[in-house]
């Protein structure tokens, strides 16, 4: 399963560790993915979701069905 989130579609990002002796080395930066129950109001059922923990601040205030009318998301693209 990709470290990705299924509303949003942020996922890793890849940048540099840099020592104080200037030294890089190469990092990853995964996302704070949460597996959420969320409850889905047109389909009148609980969807699982993997997401990440800013997706889930914006579907707990807008709703989840909202947040999917406003980002052009189907059931298929989160399921």
């Amino acid at each position: 399963m990709a470290r990705r989130c299924r509303l949003t579609g942020k996922g890793r990002n890849v940048a540099n560790n840099v020592s104080h002796a200037k030294n890089r080395n190469k990092t990853v930066q995964l996302p704070n993915l949460r597996s959420k129950r969320l409850w889905l109001e047109s389909a009148k059922r609980f969807v699982r979701v993997r997401l990440s923990a800013r997706a889930l601040r914006t579907v707990t205030k807008l709703g989840l069905d909202r947040f999917m009318r406003e980002n052009k998301l189907s059931i298929s693209d989160i399921h």
